[in-house]
């Protein structure tokens, strides 16, 4: 979802990665061989800047099962990081989504999608360059309180590397995932004071075959009143909120199914 009255950019990209490589693999002199990556796109690549500037996320759809991944760098070493495909299990499949994050607002990226086939062939695009959204300010209403509050409750953990306290770290590069709980993901946070509340955010965790992606959440305070629903969604969106509380309880109530979670919920109380 994006939030109202912004449009996400599409812009079209090529690019695939070797999944497992840090940066841009040079031919093999022996084994496999390097196809160019776009012989099997069913339609060109697309990157979807994320309205903060600093996450982007690549999506494409390939003729062939592959384990993919995309790296990217703000100069043609393509040194910055390796995004790989958003599914937890892994593996070659045909739907592919990568989240570029750590990026910096307003600034030309340049990236290389590669991949491993279920053909035996690996795969590489051409060297490609996307651009961050500018810094939107507007949407940051005060100072985010959740940072490092205390994890008090969840409703489950797919493992350790996907904790509830990854929802709550400041990091986009880390994230909570429930073990399939669908529309009945929670967690509750203890911020350790009572804050007025003024604008409440969920970036949502998402795989690549459109599941695992929260759309609207509500919050529940301590006095046991619960408020919105709200929208969320895997790009930024802030919504304006006026409650107060210690202990709160966020709940998914509408997604898309699956191993929801998120990768930052953000609670801000004005400055």
């Amino acid at each position: 979802m994006t939030p109202r009255g912004r449009q996400l950019l599409l812009v079209p990209v090529a690019v695939v990665v070797l999944a497992g490589c840090g940066g841009p693999a040079a031919p093999p002199s022996a084994g496999p061989d390097v196809v160019a990556a776009e012989q099997v796109f069913v339609e060109p690549p697309v990157v979807v800047p994320d309205p903060s500037g600093t996450s982007a996320t690549l999506q494409v759809s390939t003729s062939i099962d592959m384990a993919c991944a995309v790296v990217f760098g703000q100069d043609r070493s393509l040194g910055d990081g390796i995004a790989t495909d958003a599914d937890m299990g892994g593996g070659a499949h045909a739907e592919h989504q990568a989240v570029m994050r750590g990026l910096e607002p307003d600034t030309e990226y340049f990236y290389r999608v590669q991949g491993s086939g279920a053909d035996g062939n690996l795969y590489r695009s051409e060297l490609m360059t996307f651009r961050t959204a500018p810094a939107d300010v507007d949407v940051v209403p005060g100072a985010d309180v959740v940072v490092g509050a205390q994890v008090v409750d969840v409703s489950s953990e797919f493992s350790d590397a996907f904790a509830a306290a990854n929802a709550v770290d400041g990091d986009l590069g880390t994230e909570w995932s429930s073990d399939g709980d669908g529309d009945e993901a929670s967690v509750t946070v203890d911020l350790g004071r009572q804050v007025a509340v003024v604008g409440v955010a969920l970036r949502s965790r998402s795989m690549s075959d459109g599941s695992a992606i929260i759309e609207t959440f509500t919050v529940t305070a301590d006095d046991g009143q619960t408020f919105g629903p709200f929208e969320a969604g895997t790009a930024a969106v802030v919504n304006e909120a006026d409650f107060t509380g210690r202990v709160l309880k966020i709940d998914a109530v509408t997604t898309t199914g699956g191993n929801t979670g998120a990768a930052e919920i953000e609670l801000y109380e004005r400055r």
